[in-house]
């Protein structure tokens, strides 16, 4: 069993002042951590997923991912600035902060928010929704500890259903 460590977000929100969707994960997993990059982990399905609703093919390299999400319109990042959490169990989080997202959503044409799984959804609620007045919409987590919950259809099915028409 992993321990548990304070872990400070390392990566930059992906985004343009085009972008019109945010989606927000909890805080990057270890591998995300290490690639220092959104969705590092090879079997996390969030990049196929995307690629497949926008019509493109697999990006294969961080740059093709970053240009994906600011072609289409949708943006990155996390709900929390730091918290103490053990490997990529979100249920595990403690003492969280959540990110400040006066920024972004000052300097883009943000106005959907989207929330990747339940523990995602919980602390945007709770420490987010009070700042910046924007419901988040959950969204099935990607990851794949969440393959028995969602195959890969159904993810297809729900990601397409809520972001149909809000990306370019």
């Amino acid at each position: 069993m992993q321990d548990e460590i304070l872990v400070v977000h390392p990566l930059q929100p992906i985004y343009n002042q085009n972008s019109k969707v945010l989606i927000l994960g909890t805080m990057p997993s270890p591998v995300s951590r290490q690639v220092l990059f959104y969705y590092g982990h090879p079997q996390n399905r969030f990049w196929s997923v995307m690629a497949a609703i926008c019509g493109e093919t697999l990006p294969e390299d961080q740059e093709s991912k970053k240009n994906l999400a600011l072609r289409h319109g949708f943006a990155l990042w996390d709900v929390l600035h730091s918290c103490t959490i053990r490997g990529a169990e979100d249920t595990t989080i403690r003492n969280p902060v959540a990110n400040d997202f006066t920024e972004i959503l000052q300097s883009s044409e943000i106005n959907r928010i989207f929330t990747t799984g339940q523990q995602a959804t919980k602390l945007y609620s709770q420490l987010c929704l009070p700042k910046t007045g924007l419901l988040s919409v959950y969204l099935p987590s990607t990851s794949a500890a969440n393959r028995g919950n969602y195959p890969m259809q159904e993810l297809l099915q729900s990601y397409a259903k809520e972001l149909q028409g809000l990306l370019r």
